[in-house]
């Protein structure tokens, strides 16, 4: 209940409608525990409903795969496992659909695998942060930081920093900072 009212909060702060705002209770999560069960047809059928009721244009996924639960690894699986599946019986809102995966505030992805680059203003890198702090029940120190001891919204913002300067040195145009994307094509 608590992520959720974040999420919420998160949503209307940035004028995300929340009848826009889908929480999917995937059996694999909802555990009571730090561990989650594996993946199951269950958690794929409801990612699949729900792509079949939105008919997306464009289905964002992490792509950061090594988090410390495993759970961003699984989500993605099971939306590609839907995808797969909708791509089988030739389901006709795929025809339009680009799948994008961004990575967390570990890591960015190596400049010549990024496919898509969207810029950053000063404003909505504020924005993207305060997003970032409206989930208070998350913001506990992560595990494996290593030795940097930032917190997650300043090594988000970093790393989208870090882009933008990259692509400015590459004689590209200038931004505050940069949110950087590979497609995932089904095969």
């Amino acid at each position: 209940m608590i992520r959720r009212g974040e999420a919420r909060t998160a949503c209307s702060y940035n004028n995300i409608p929340l009848d826009r705002c889908h929480f999917l209770d995937l059996p694999f999560y909802e555990t009571g525990k730090i561990q989650k069960n594996p993946i199951s047809e269950a958690d794929v059928e409801i990612v699949r409903n729900l792509l079949r009721e939105v008919k997306p244009h464009q289905i964002f996924v992490a792509g950061d795969l090594a988090d410390p639960h495993g759970t961003h690894r699984v989500c993605t699986d099971a939306v590609l496992a839907a995808i797969d599946l909708e791509k089988e019986e030739n389901a006709k809102w795929l025809k339009d659909c680009r799948i994008w995966m961004y990575r967390g505030a570990w890591a960015e992805w190596e400049i010549e695998n990024i496919e898509m680059a969207v810029p950053i203003s000063p404003e909505e890198l504020r924005a993207k942060r305060n997003s970032i702090l409206k989930h208070q029940s998350q913001m506990e120190s992560a595990p494996f930081l290593g030795n940097d001891e930032r917190l997650f919204w300043q090594r988000s913002e970093d790393r989208n920093r870090g882009t933008a300067t990259l692509y400015d040195r590459l004689g590209l145009a200038s931004y505050e900072a940069m949110e950087a994307f590979v497609e995932y094509i089904p095969l």
